[in-house]
C-alpha cells in the first residue's frame, strides 16, 4: 500500500513541475538588440488543443485542426492588445504590428499563416517590414476561443482551461539572432479564456526581457 501511495505522490509531483515548468533565455546583447527595435510583429503561434479522448469524439480530424487555428488567431490578438496596454502605460516604446497587416501581408507574399516553420526570421521580417517577430507554440488541454469553447460548451465539456504551455520566441530579423526564449506552462483556473490566459503570461515574460520595462 504504500508503494502505492508512493507511487502516485510521485506522478504527481511529476505532472505538477511539468504544469509549472518555467525556462527563459536570453541573449548576452539582448539590451542591445532591443534598443535599435522599432517595430515588432507578433506572429500567430503554432496552436495544438489536446482534447481527451472521450472530448476527441465529437469532432472530426479537420476539425480538430480548425480548432487549433482559431486558437491561434485569437492568441495573436490577446498578445496584440497586451502590447498596446503596455504601451499606454508607457511601458513599451516600439510599435506592434496590427495582426490584421500581419496576416495580410503574409497571405499577400503566399505565405501559409500556420505554417511560418518554412522561413527563416530574416525572410519573415523583410515581408513584414519590421526589426523583430514573436513566434512559437501553444498547447492548451481544452480550446479558449469563443467558437471552439462554445462549441464544447454545447456539448456539455466547456470549462476553465485546465492546463497550458506556452515556448515563445522573439527573432531579431536584421540577422535573424534569438534574442529571448521563454517557455511557460501554467496549471487550469487561470483564466476562462485566451485573453486572460495571455494576460498572465505576458505579465510573466515582459518583467524579464529587455523589450518592456
Amino acid at each position: 500500500m504504500k508503494k502505492i501511495t508512493l507511487v502516485f505522490l510521485l506522478v504527481a509531483l511529476a505532472h505538477a513541475s511539468v504544469s509549472s515548468q518555467t525556462k527563459l533565455y536570453v541573449h548576452p546583447d539582448a539590451d542591445n538588440y532591443a534598443s535599435t527595435t522599432e517595430t515588432i510583429a507578433i506572429l500567430p503561434l503554432r496552436t495544438q488543443v489536446k482534447l481527451r479522448a472521450k472530448e476527441l469524439k465529437d469532432f472530426t480530424p479537420e476539425q480538430i485542426v480548425q480548432m487549433g487555428k482559431d486558437e491561434s488567431l485569437d492568441i495573436q490578438k490577446g498578445m496584440h492588445t497586451w502590447f498596446l496596454k503596455r504601451k499606454q502605460r508607457g511601458g513599451f516604446k516600439g510599435k506592434v504590428q496590427s495582426p490584421n497587416q500581419t496576416n495580410a501581408k503574409l497571405r499577400k507574399a503566399g505565405v501559409d499563416i500556420h505554417d511560418l516553420d518554412l522561413y527563416t526570421p530574416q525572410e519573415l521580417g523583410e515581408i513584414l517590414e519590421v526589426d523583430c517577430v514573436i513566434m512559437g507554440t501553444f498547447e492548451t488541454s481544452k480550446p479558449m476561443s469563443g467558437a471552439a469553447a462554445l462549441g464544447l460548451a454545447v456539448l456539455g465539456i466547456g470549462g476553465a482551461t485546465q492546463s497550458a504551455t506556452c515556448n515563445m520566441d522573439f527573432y531579431d530579423t536584421r540577422d535573424g539572432e534569438l534574442v529571448v526564449n521563454y517557455l511557460k506552462g501554467i496549471k487550469g483556473g487561470l483564466g476562462s479564456n485566451s485573453q486572460d490566459l495571455i494576460n498572465t503570461l505576458m505579465r510573466k515574460v515582459t518583467r524579464r526581457i529587455p523589450y518592456t520595462n
